[in-house]
């Protein structure tokens, strides 16, 4: 049975620490801690840095007035020193090593709550900085502490800590979508699928939501309200294809970005856009503010989170033997209804404009096959990022 990283529990002296999983590259070169640094950002925030050579693979804990990130495949560094800011919630950071993993212990001042995803941020190297982890927290109340000597305080660990996922079926009502040459229409496949993968998430312990259950019209800010509105931690967009070659068939995946990283996936993302021309009201308003929401760290942040669900999603796919249309494994376009600060992905399931693909997707068996995998990649997903 997969375990989950935030099952990986571990008892030091510090509290209770997450574990990863194996680092994502069994066999990379080891990464290495460059700079450890605090800052004081806009609303009191208290911002870490931790500057690695090479970028880190990471999990973050709330033992009481600590925070602690355990950097996989890291060595320590006896001879780095922390510059503290005063003022900051930090009075001290030390390192300890794990077997192949390494803490960096940040003591505070105060407690703080578990940090929310959109402010825990990756930054690419740039000029004479490396690798960034960037953590901005602020004063509040601490999580609970928990020991395993209790079994309930296992299943509160669990409880707490159940991931929101969001499940899209595009189009619906008066837009059918796509329509096949058989007359099959992507609204009713794709909301076959949203309710199976509903089932088989909800049954691996995530909590689902359904954008809707029926046969209904939602405008495209609607869909990425309702993710908000949740508070999910990834929304996925399911859609099935068409395209003007009969011959094209296979899954194809998609993440949102201002421009298109292809002229075919530009013209995915205006068909899919033109479904708001079918109502009679836009969504510049809902859009607007969202933009408005995002700075610019945050959308890096939704941008890496949901560049990561998609890689793994399209791994996913291909390792269940299901076809991939000929390209990338994951493009760019944008697509209005992944606007929003939740990561997430636009899923096309396969073409209905090949005759062979509308049969396959109107199968159970290739339903199931197609929810087997996407589960698969949601549970494959470093949520704690």
């Amino acid at each position: 049975m997969k375990i989950s990283r935030r099952e990986l529990l571990k008892i030091t002296g510090f509290g209770i620490v997450a574990l990863t999983a194996l680092p994502r590259m069994a066999f990379a070169a080891r990464n290495s801690v460059r700079g450890l640094r605090t800052g004081i950002q806009p609303g009191n925030k208290t911002r870490l840095v931790i500057e690695t050579a090479n970028r880190p693979s990471f999990n973050v804990s709330y033992p009481n007035n600590q925070l602690v990130i355990t950097l996989t495949n890291t060595a320590l560094n006896s001879n780095l020193s922390a510059s503290l800011t005063s003022g900051a919630l930090v009075r001290s950071v030390s390192q300890a090593q794990v077997g192949d993993s390494l803490q960096i212990i940040a003591n505070l001042t105060q407690s703080i709550s578990e940090i929310p995803k959109n402010q825990i941020m990756i930054l690419e190297p740039n000029g004479d900085n490396d690798y960034r982890l960037v953590l901005d927290f602020v004063a509040g109340a601490a999580p609970a502490t928990y020991t395993t000597n209790s079994a309930t305080t296992t299943t509160a660990i669990t409880a707490a800590r159940k991931y929101v996922v969001v499940i899209d079926a595009g189009h619906g009502g008066k837009d059918p979508g796509c329509i096949g040459k058989g007359g099959t229409r992507e609204k009713d496949i794709v909301l076959s699928v949203a309710k199976k993968l509903k089932t088989k998430l909800d049954a691996n312990g995530f909590k689902t939501h359904l954008t809707r259950a029926d046969d209904r019209y939602l405008k495209l800010a609607e869909r990425a309200s309702i993710a908000e509105k949740k508070k999910a931690d990834l929304f996925i967009s399911l859609h099935a294809n068409a395209n003007p070659s009969r011959k094209m068939k296979g899954f194809s995946i998609y993440t949102l970005s201002e421009k298109a990283s292809d002229e075919e996936a530009k013209k995915l993302a205006e068909a899919e856009n033109a479904a708001d021309k079918i109502g009679v009201e836009g969504f510049t308003e809902f859009e607007e503010n969202i933009r408005i929401a995002l700075s610019s760290l945050q959308q890096h942040a939704v941008a890496e989170m949901s560049e990561e669900y998609a890689t793994g999603c399209a791994r996913a796919f291909k390792k269940s033997s299901i076809e991939q249309q000929p390209g990338p494994d994951v493009r760019h376009a944008p697509f209005a209804v992944l606007r929003s600060t939740v990561p997430g992905a636009l899923l096309e399931l396969g073409h209905l404009s090949n005759a062979a693909e509308e049969k396959l997707l109107k199968t159970s068996s290739h339903q199931d096959k197609l929810v087997a995998a996407i589960v698969k990649s949601v549970k494959n997903y470093n949520f704690e990022v």
